[in-house]
């Protein structure tokens, strides 16, 4: 977006998920390269109870526990207003009053009500530019287990798998881990199937694992996936773009326990991130072309990282999931692989930044009223 002013962003962290401590610590990282010659910031945390709050220190607010020196802002979801409201109250009553103007918004939030579609249905309905997918690419991405029936669907290998609810865990667990067990032999993944960084996750061993691991992820999820446990490496690949998305170099994750878990990721400094993944051309070539299939299947725009199973022993790649706002510390995989692929990472926010409001010009040419002049 060329312009004559400060572009005026608006950087939303937190969230009600479990990934609240890990959108954080993003947030943290992107905050420190955007150009404050070039961008007006707004920064707006959102609690773990869902309230917005924005201030110069919103982050540290967060991070300790206390916003009252914050100032309680909301997003209405009207065209045309471009802007966050301030929340005031007085004599019981509540009214608002425009807090600061938006020409973009950069979502980092990961999980719940931030990464699956639901802040970008409010950002659609708001007529505002945002960084990221879509509200189907979003959604699609978050759901594990919509996203390997529309992978299977594509001919995209997946591992077998199967899905079931909380309420199936409460009232006859037995029957669920005796249909559980039908996918294959031990070890089986558990996983929330609306859920990132790893938490839930559960890899078992036998039968007292499989139910322990159930009840464990029906804590942060309404439906839980049972996936098959393959002897595999990790491997990632950053997709950016919007309709002619380019893939990264892989990567690959050598977890310091048995899989990369949220305690391997974020508190265990053992894990190891190896750039660029040691594989041969042909599968680095497959595998980067498949992350973008993927990426056009689901609809993508802006980022997404996809992660692949590739089988030791068959050599087969699987794609395990997408993640549509991949972890963005200065460390993080999706950022770390675009460095290593020549894009820095202040490179990558600014561009993030021009693909919203690409799209968002791309969004402008649909005609809302039946009938309208073109």
């Amino acid at each position: 977006m060329k312009t004559d002013r400060k572009i005026h962003i608006g950087v939303l962290f937190g969230g009600r998920s479990g990934e609240h401590e890990v959108s954080l610590m993003s947030a943290r990282s992107v905050l420190s390269v955007l150009d404050p010659q070039k961008y007006e910031i707004i920064r707006v945390g959102i609690t773990h109870q869902g309230e917005w709050f924005a201030g110069e220190n919103a982050l540290e607010a967060l991070q300790n526990g206390d916003t009252s020196g914050l100032t309680r802002v909301t997003l209405l979801p009207q065209p045309g207003l471009n802007q966050l409201y301030a929340i005031e109250e007085q004599d019981g009553r509540a009214t608002l009053r425009p807090y600061a103007p938006l020409d973009v918004v950069f979502p980092v939030l990961h999980g719940t009500f931030g990464e699956d579609g639901t802040l970008q249905g409010l950002l659609e309905m708001a007529d505002l530019a945002y960084v990221g997918g879509g509200v189907l690419a979003s959604s699609v991405g978050m759901d594990k287990a919509l996203f390997k029936e529309i992978l299977r669907s594509r001919g995209i290998r997946v591992v077998p798998s199967l899905t079931f609810t909380r309420r199936q865990i409460q009232t006859d667990i037995e029957a669920v881990l005796d249909q559980a067990e039908t996918i294959s032999h031990y070890p089986l993944f558990v996983k929330p199937v609306n859920l990132g960084s790893s938490v839930g996750v559960s890899k078992c061993r036998d039968r007292r694992q499989l139910r322990l691991g159930l009840e464990n992820a029906a804590r942060y999820d309404r439906r839980i996936l049972v996936e098959l446990g393959v002897n595999a490496r990790e491997i990632e690949v950053s997709v950016l773009g919007n309709d002619q998305p380019i893939a990264s170099i892989p990567g690959e994750i050598l977890p310091a326990g048995d899989f990369y878990s949220y305690e391997s990721k974020y508190i265990d400094e053992r894990s190891e991130l190896v750039i660029p993944a040691p594989l041969d051309e042909i599968t680095m070539e497959e595998i980067r072309r498949i992350a973008v299939e993927v990426y056009r299947a689901m609809d993508g725009a802006g980022m997404a990282r996809i992660d692949f199973l590739l089988d030791r022993e068959t050599g087969i790649a699987y794609v395990n999931e997408a993640n549509t706002i991949p972890g963005f510390t200065k460390i993080s995989m999706y950022p770390k692989l675009w460095e290593a692929s020549g894009l820095s990472y202040q490179e990558l926010v600014d561009q993030l930044i021009e693909l919203a409001f690409d799209r968002k010009k791309d969004r402008d040419q649909t005609i809302r009223e039946y009938g309208s002049a073109a």
